[in-house]
């Protein structure tokens, strides 16, 4: 007979232990990795819609290589490829201690920036060219004309996009277990193996991805309708 699930074991003693600084990591890396990768995608994404070709050329060879490889290859590659001296110089002692956690964060940063590059390129190419001409007409120069007129219509219009993308980066933080990295997937892990809970710990690990997740999901749900009431 299987023995009834337990999960008394989960006191704040627990939780403080193993879970909080997993989850403080995961929130860390997504916030980190969807601003970075969010200012790269967007300069990736003027790039690629310059019509310059030196500058369309390697844009496109980046997103495409990214977008075409699963994230936790790339992870492996960045965090076993790169030499120990990259993290010591920056980081020093500190970059070599945490080196799955810096390892973990720059390589989501770099992989995620090719698909906010493409939302961001949607974006752009949403706004109507109407507009960029009408900004040439008063005088201003291509980088005012995106800096006023285009970039701020596009941000409005993809953000939902945006936000949803955001979502998937947060599970697939749950990947830089195979590193080491201690994220929230991590302290569930090691909740399990020090309270010989397995089964416990990994549906209630689910549980908690599944409310953040839903959660926030209803929240952009919320805004894009919110979005569509302004336009």
């Amino acid at each position: 007979m299987i023995a009834a699930l337990d999960f008394g074991f989960f006191n704040w003693s627990v939780i403080q232990s193993f879970i909080v600084k997993g989850f403080l990591f995961s929130v860390q890396l997504t916030l980190v990795a969807m601003i970075g990768g969010i200012i790269l995608g967007t300069l990736l994404a003027l790039m690629r819609l310059s019509g310059k070709a030196w500058l369309v050329t390697p844009a496109a060879a980046y997103v495409n290589t990214m977008r075409s490889i699963p994230l936790v290859m790339v992870i492996l590659w960045f965090f076993l490829l790169i030499p120990g001296g990259f993290y010591s110089a920056v980081g020093g002692s500190y970059g070599l201690n945490y080196r799955a956690e810096i390892s973990a964060i720059v390589t989501f940063t770099l992989f995620e920036a090719a698909y906010y590059s493409e939302i961001m390129r949607a974006g752009i190419q949403s706004v109507p060219k109407g507009q960029v001409y009408a900004g040439y007409a008063v005088g201003m120069t291509y980088k005012q004309c995106m800096q006023l007129v285009v970039l701020p219509q596009a941000f409005r219009n993809m953000l939902p996009v945006l936000l949803t993308q955001t979502i998937i980066l947060f599970q697939d933080t749950s990947l830089v277990y195979a590193i080491g990295a201690y994220d929230l997937l991590k302290g569930f892990d090691l909740t399990a193996k020090n309270m010989n809970r397995p089964v416990e710990s990994y549906l209630l690990a689910a549980a908690v991805y599944f409310v953040i997740c839903f959660s926030l999901s209803m929240l952009v749900r919320r805004l894009q309708k919110r979005i569509q009431i302004i336009r």
